[in-house]
């Protein structure tokens, strides 16, 4: 059985994900230059040369221009790859620390920024728990598709706890100003939840 190499994205998806970024670049942007209370929509749609309406097909809220990214998906993906034989918490870890380091060789400021922002903003502080919920659901639904036969609790508390070890490598990565190497926190937090 073969498979068909997926086909490039054609001109207006390629246009829609630049559009997309430069949105969210300009927006991180003035977050760091006005603060992120005192940015407005129409000031982010000014700057990346788009209507307001325009921002609002790419992001539904001036808060999910921070919180959006194609990370979790990646990570779904490296999850679900790594060796059966592997636990699933070292399956995770593994996975976390394999994505960490495409997005911090590729996207490392942006990441730092976003993260900052998150960190320091409440009201981008308080939307945390939603998000982390749904990440959460993700790396079990992840862990699931490799161990069918693990419980459910045991595939819940298992992402949940590698949740709460990349979110605070993330933190000291910040507190750091990013300079402590986030992948190597990533894989020393890890090392922490094993007695």
């Amino acid at each position: 059985m073969s498979s068909t190499p997926a086909r490039p994205p054609g001109l207006r998806d390629r246009k829609k994900a630049q559009t997309r970024r430069t949105i969210q670049e300009q927006a991180l942007r003035l977050f760091l230059a006005q603060g992120y209370q005192n940015t407005t929509v129409e000031e982010i749609a000014a700057a990346a040369d788009v209507s307001h309406m325009t921002f609002f097909r790419h992001f539904p809220t001036k808060e999910a221009v921070v919180e959006s990214d194609q990370y979790d998906p990646l990570i779904g993906r490296l999850i679900e790859e790594r060796p059966p034989q592997e636990d699933s918490l070292t399956a995770l870890r593994h996975a976390l620390v394999q994505g960490l380091k495409v997005v911090y060789a590729t996207d490392k400021e942006a990441l730092l920024v976003r993260t900052r922002l998150i960190l320091e903003t409440p009201a981008l502080r308080a939307r945390t728990w939603d998000n982390q919920y749904e990440t959460q659901r993700l790396f079990a639904e992840a862990l699931r598709a490799r161990n069918p036969d693990e419980s459910d609790l045991t595939t819940r508390v298992t992402a949940a706890a590698a949740l709460a070890a990349v979110t605070t490598a993330l933190a000291s990565w910040v507190e750091s100003d990013g300079t402590l190497d986030l992948p190597a926190l990533t894989d020393e937090a890890f090392h922490a939840l094993r007695p």
